[in-house]
């Protein structure tokens, strides 16, 4: 992404954190918003370094990239992030009726396919044609992000495959991961969008071949009993997503903890000052 202030670049985020909460309150005029420019230097989205590891990600960019150039013009960013919510509820119905047939899951896996289309496009397309909007894109994008993953992770709780605890579980520790990310992008400017090899896509694929495997084997129907709980296989597949996501909180909060201490030491107390 272009630097939109290139004059005005901030090269270390946590001391413009800072500075922002030491402003006195008068500072600004009270009937207007802060400067949209202070928002972007705040957030780091001048200098944002985007951290992708993931093992499709080379060729996924190409395949967007691609997309983008042959979408129709009257095709907008909003409209295919609005398209990846869709994506979303359409995949949580499929699992939903996974109970009467479980040949929906073919349903749920489309969905999944165009919550990818939408979520991963959205972004490609408006930097393709360089109509981006860093503020307005990041809220509304990663606002949707959440309730996204929220009838996703509902929707499979519903489902015969999945344990609603267990995918509650592992909601709880994407949106934990989340927050986590954003905070950082303030922090440290840098935008992570995977942990590891594994990001996003990598999962919706995962979940569309575990959807495949319970629609063509008899799976589904082994249960384990463990501390008086039954679980079944695809339980212990979610259980094995939700450990990959806590540890991969667990694993970069220790690093990056120690580098912020680092960075902002802690101030020795002199009480005969006070």
């Amino acid at each position: 992404m272009d630097k939109l202030f290139p004059d005005n670049h901030i090269s270390n985020p946590v001391s413009c954190y800072i500075d922002y909460f030491s402003i006195p309150k008068n500072a600004y005029n009270h009937q207007k918003e802060v400067p949209l420019q202070f928002i972007y230097q705040i957030m780091g989205k001048e200098s944002s370094e985007r951290i992708q590891t993931s093992i499709l990600n080379g060729l996924e960019k190409k395949v967007l990239i691609k997309l983008a150039t042959i979408q129709p013009r009257w095709v907008t960013s909003d409209m295919l992030t609005y398209l990846g919510v869709v994506g979303a509820i359409i995949c949580a119905i499929g699992f939903t009726l996974a109970h009467i047939n479980i040949h929906y899951l073919w349903l749920s896996s489309l969905g999944l396919v165009i919550n990818w289309y939408g979520d991963s496009l959205d972004g490609t397309i408006a930097r393709v044609r360089q109509t981006q909007r860093p503020v307005y894109g990041f809220f509304i994008d990663h606002s949707l992000d959440a309730v996204t993953i929220i009838i996703m992770c509902i929707g499979a709780g519903l489902s015969p495959i999945f344990r609603l605890d267990i995918a509650l579980l592992v909601l709880a520790g994407y949106l934990a991961l989340s927050i986590y990310t954003y905070v950082c992008t303030i922090l440290e400017g840098k935008f992570r969008l995977t942990y590891g090899a594994l990001g996003p896509t990598e999962f919706r694929l995962a979940i569309i071949l575990l959807n495949t495997i319970c629609m063509y084997t008899p799976w589904i129907h082994i249960q384990f009993q463990c501390f008086n709980q039954h679980f079944g296989v695809y339980d212990l597949g979610a259980i094995c997503i939700g450990i990959f996501i806590y540890t991969a909180y667990i694993v970069q909060f220790i690093k990056d903890r120690r580098i912020l201490a680092e960075q902002d030491p802690i101030k020795p107390y002199h009480p005969e000052n006070q």
